[in-house]
C-alpha cells in the first residue's frame, strides 16, 4: 500500500523512499514486531478470559515428561493469531499485493493457519491434545500446497520460472522444464515443512526463535534473487554473480519474510521461557507454510533442508522413533522429537532452546555460504 505513494514523490520527496525494497522490508519487519509487542497482552488478556488453555498431555502418556511440563497447563493457546495478523497488515502495508509471490504466499500463511486453528479450537473444545485428525490435516495442507503449484505453475509472471528445478552449487537449473516434478514438490515441502515446524514447537520460544534465522536468510534471499544492481564496475547482475536462481518479481517477497521475522521476534518477547502463551497449531502449521514457500519462489527447496535444519531434525527423530519401534520393538531416543529426548536426559529446558536457537543460526550462516562467487 505505501509504496504507491512513491507516485507522488513529486510533490512530497519523501514519499520515493517506499520505492525501495529496503526500507520497505525494514518497515515492515518493524512494524510487524511492535504490532505484536504493543498488542501481546491485551491479546493474552483475552485467551485466558476464553478459557484457551493448552491441552498437557498426562502422566500415562509421556510418563516423566508431565513432570517437566504440568507447569505449562493452563497457558493459552492459539497466540500464532497474534503473528500471523501482525505478517499479514504488515505485508498488506508494505508489499505490493499485485506480485504474484508475495499475494500466493500470503494466502497459504493464511489457509495453513486456518487448518492449525480448527485443530487448535478442537484440542479446547474437547479439552485433550488429540485435536482433529491426521487425514484431515494432511488433506488440507496437501490441498493448500496443489493450489499454490498450479497457480504459480500457470501464472504468466511465474509459470516459466516456477516449471525451473534448481539444485545448490549449480549454475543453471538442473531442469530447465519440469512441471509435473514441481507440481508434486510443492505440496510435499509445504506438508512437510508445516509438519516438522509443528513437531518442534514443544518448548518455550523453541520453533518461533529457529524460525527467526531461517526468516532472515530468506528475507536476503529473495531480495537477491531479484535485485537487479550491479557490483562496482563489472556490468554483472548481483543474482548473476551469485549464481542464484532470478525473477524480477522476486525481490518483493523480501518484505514478506521480513514481516515474518520481526512478527516471530515479537511473539519470543511472551513466548520465551516461561512461556505466557503458546503458538498452538494456528502458528506452528502457518509459520511453517510461510518457511516453506519462501523457499518455494526463491528456488532454494533443496537448500531449507539446510537452512530449516533444526526443524528436519525434529522430523527425523520422530520418523526413526517410529520407525525403530515398529520394527525392532526398540526406541532409538527417550522420547521423539529430539528436544524431548535431551530435556530427560537432563539438559534444563532453556539449555535445549537456546543450543537449537544457536544451531538455527549457524546452520542459516551455512544455508548463506552456498552463494557462489565467480
Amino acid at each position: 500500500m505505501l509504496y504507491y505513494l512513491s507516485q507522488f514523490s513529486d510533490q512530497v520527496e519523501v514519499a520515493n523512499l517506499f520505492r525501495y525494497i529496503t526500507v520497505r522490508a525494514a518497515g515492515a519487519a518493524v512494524f510487524a514486531f511492535l504490532f505484536v509487542l504493543l498488542t501481546g497482552r491485551r491479546f493474552i488478556r483475552l485467551l485466558l478470559s476464553l478459557k484457551v488453555g493448552q491441552p498437557i498431555r498426562t502422566a500415562d502418556e509421556v510418563h516423566k515428561l508431565a513432570e517437566l511440563h504440568g507447569g505449562k497447563a493452563g497457558t493459552p493457546t492459539m497466540g500464532g493469531l497474534m503473528t500471523l495478523l501482525a505478517v499479514v497488515l504488515a505485508t498488506i502495508l508494505f508489499a505490493r499485493l499485485s506480485n504474484p509471490f508475495v499475494s500466493v504466499t500470503l494466502v497459504v500463511t493464511l489457509l495453513a493457519g486456518l487448518v492449525g486453528f480448527a485443530d487448535d479450537y478442537t484440542k479446547v473444545k474437547q479439552r485433550n491434545s488429540g485435536g482433529i485428525s491426521a487425514r484431515a490435516k494432511l488433506g488440507g495442507q496437501v490441498l493448500i500446497g496443489l493450489g499454490a503449484a498450479l497457480f504459480l505453475l500457470l501464472h504468466p509472471l511465474t509459470g516459466d520460472y516456477m516449471s525451473e528445478f534448481w539444485v545448490p552449487f549449480l549454475k543453471e537449473p538442473l531442469f530447465a522444464s519440469a512441471f509435473w516434478l514441481v507440481l508434486l514438490m510443492i505440496p510435499f515441502v509445504i506438508t512437510g515443512t508445516s509438519n516438522a515446524v509443528n513437531l518442534t514447537d514443544g518448548l518455550d520460544g523453541l520453533a518461533a526463535g529457529s524460525a527467526v534465522s531461517v526468516a532472515l536468510c530468506f528475507t536476503v534471499l529473495s531480495y537477491l534473487g531479484g535485485a537487479t544492481f550491479l557490483i562496482g564496475e563489472t556490468p554483472i547482475p548481483i543474482y548473476e554473480y551469485l549464481f542464484i536462481p532470478h525473477h524480477p518479481e522476486l525481490a518483493e517477497l523480501a518484505i514478506f519474510a521480513a514481516a515474518l521475522m520481526g512478527a516471530l521476534l515479537g511473539f519470543l518477547w511472551f513466548n520465551c521461557h516461561p512461556a505466557k502463551v503458546f503458538m498452538g497449531d494456528t502458528g506452528s502449521l502457518s509459520l511453517g507454510a510461510a518457511i516453506a514457500m519462501l523457499a518455494i519462489c526463491t528456488h532454494h527447496e533443496l537448500l531449507l533442508v539446510l537452512v530449516g535444519g533444526v526443524f528436519v531434525i525434529e522430523a527425523l527423530s520422530v520418523i526413526i522413533q517410529v520407525t525403530s519401534f515398529k520394527t525392532r520393538g526398540k526406541r532409538v531416543f527417550r522420547m521423539s522429537p529430539i528436544h524431548h529426548h535431551f530435556e530427560l536426559k537432563g539438559w534444563h529446558e532453556n539449555q535445549v532452546i537456546i543450543r537449537f536457537w544457536i544451531l538455527s543460526f549457524l546452520l542459516a550462516l551455512a544455508g548463506m555460504a552456498t552463494l557462489k562467487l565467480r
